[in-house]
């Protein structure tokens, strides 16, 4: 049994944003006449209209597709309108429902908004009243849904997405982040350069309640000695010589959101006091101030080095380092995990093959094994450049070994190179991959300028010509 129209609709009424075709009317009122003329009122608008006599046969309509508003008489033998909404909105929680009552009673009218009818309308109404109230309903359903929409579209920007990998290590990567997520306990994400500490402290965010408010990033390793105070709290103007206006320092700007202070065992002694203090009172100074200023914000501090081994040393303080190590996440290497190893160059492939606009391109058999083979200084950051560089100079539809930076590299394993010999190979390709630009291929190994000098120095490495 189906009384619907499936009349076309003028264009007029009823398209919401980014919805195809009209939209969809579902009146019950076991009166024909009501019935008959709300249908002509609203196919007039430019609906599409379906009536039904009772709750039994919208029931019936329920089935047949998607309705966008309803429209149900309160009164009616049987089941009653109260009863259809309830029934309604367990199959469609979002529905948008509309109550019609001939008694003016106000007590059905509220118990059916507390039950999710987004308004109600009496008897005897006039059309043009109707066609506001529902005009009105479609429109507070439509930035409902943008607004569902644009919270989907936040998170999805921070889901898992980027922490690629199905293996047992990087699993238990991710329940941890779930764990701690949901409280404000500081986190300390340890782990090789490369493995992607950044991801995991950006995924603790957009998981957390703070996910709205900014998360802060900071790279202490990068920040020179005279500069880290203000930029950590900021400067009053005049405080020294340059500062021509007032700054907020990057916990000011974390407030209300989290704070990521990559590389942390690189802070000086005098700075690791103060961050201390900071942690401690969540109060801030700037740098040539007098007043305190209070912030609120969830601490992540990451590092590839060895804290325990420094505070044994005294380069690093103790108190600070229980204050960070509230909660630890360690990255695993690419070498602990190698079985992820296909899964995310399927991931970085993806990505370039967008971006530069170019056709579809697979892995050779052979340029795979060579990737499961090698070693990984680098970890992902390496494979992450090493499918970016195949994807630029790779000539044909395929992938070849010859397209990979470290094709002509015997493979690592037992009686192969030593991870020194890995990390001088590695060095050297992304400084020739970089033009030997300094700056370029520290950003690239994620350390700083300093220590790719050393790094250069042990290994004897040499820009070519010279």
């Amino acid at each position: 049994m189906s009384d619907e129209t499936t009349r076309p609709a003028k264009p007029v009424g009823g398209s919401g944003p980014g919805r195809d075709g009209p939209m969809r009317i579902l009146v019950v009122d076991d009166e024909e006449i009501v019935r008959d003329s709300l249908r002509a009122w609203f196919e007039m608008e430019g609906y599409v209209v379906g009536v039904a006599p009772g709750g039994k046969e919208a029931l019936t309509f329920l089935a047949e597709g998607h309705w966008d508003l309803f429209i149900l008489d309160v009164k009616m033998p049987g089941m009653d309108g109260l009863e259809l909404q309830r029934r309604i909105r367990e199959a469609f929680p979002l529905a948008v429902i509309i109550i019609m009552t001939a008694y003016a009673s106000v007590d059905s009218a509220v118990q059916a908004m507390k039950e999710g009818a987004h308004d109600y309308i009496s008897k005897p109404f006039d059309p043009d009243d109707l066609e506001r109230v529902v005009r009105n309903a479609l429109a507070r359903r439509d930035l409902e849904e943008e607004n569902r929409r644009l919270k989907t579209n936040i998170e999805q920007m921070w889901r898992f997405d980027e922490i690629v990998g199905r293996s047992s290590p990087i699993q238990e990567v991710l329940d941890l982040i779930r764990s701690v997520a949901e409280t404000d306990s500081t986190v300390l994400v340890r782990g090789e350069s490369g493995t992607g500490k950044e991801l995991v402290a950006r995924a603790i965010h957009a998981h957390s309640r703070r996910r709205y408010m900014p998360i802060v990033i900071v790279n202490c390793g990068a920040l020179p000695d005279g500069v880290v105070e203000s930029e950590l709290f900021g400067h009053e103007r005049g405080a020294f010589t340059g500062a021509q206006y007032q700054r907020k320092g990057k916990f000011e700007l974390a407030d209300g959101g989290s704070i990521f202070l990559d590389e942390i065992g690189d802070v000086s002694s005098k700075t690791q006091m103060v961050l201390l203090r900071v942690l401690d009172e969540r109060m801030i100074t700037r740098v040539g101030g007098n007043r305190t200023i209070s912030v609120d914000f969830r601490m992540i501090a990451a590092t590839n080095r060895d804290l325990e081994a420094m505070v044994a040393e005294g380069t690093f303080r103790e108190d600070l380092y229980y204050r960070l190590n509230v909660v630890t996440i360690r990255m695993p290497s690419l070498r602990e995990r190698k079985e992820d190893i296909p899964l995310l160059t399927e991931h970085f492939l993806e990505r370039y093959l967008r971006a530069m606009s170019r056709p579809p391109l697979v892995f050779a058999p052979e340029a795979m094994d060579l990737l499961l083979r090698h070693d990984w200084p680098g970890n992902v950051r390496e494979l992450q450049n090493a499918v970016e560089r195949a994807v630029v100079i790779c000539r044909g539809s395929r992938i070849e070994p010859t397209d990979l930076p470290f094709a002509g590299a015997p493979a690592a394993g037992p009686g192969g190179r030593t991870l020194a010999d890995a990390e001088r190979v590695h060095v050297e390709g992304v400084l020739r991959e970089a033009k030997w630009n300094i700056s370029q291929a520290a950003r690239a190994l994620d350390i700083d300028r300093v220590t790719l000098y050393n790094k250069i120095r042990r290994y004897g490495l040499q820009r070519p010509g010279e």
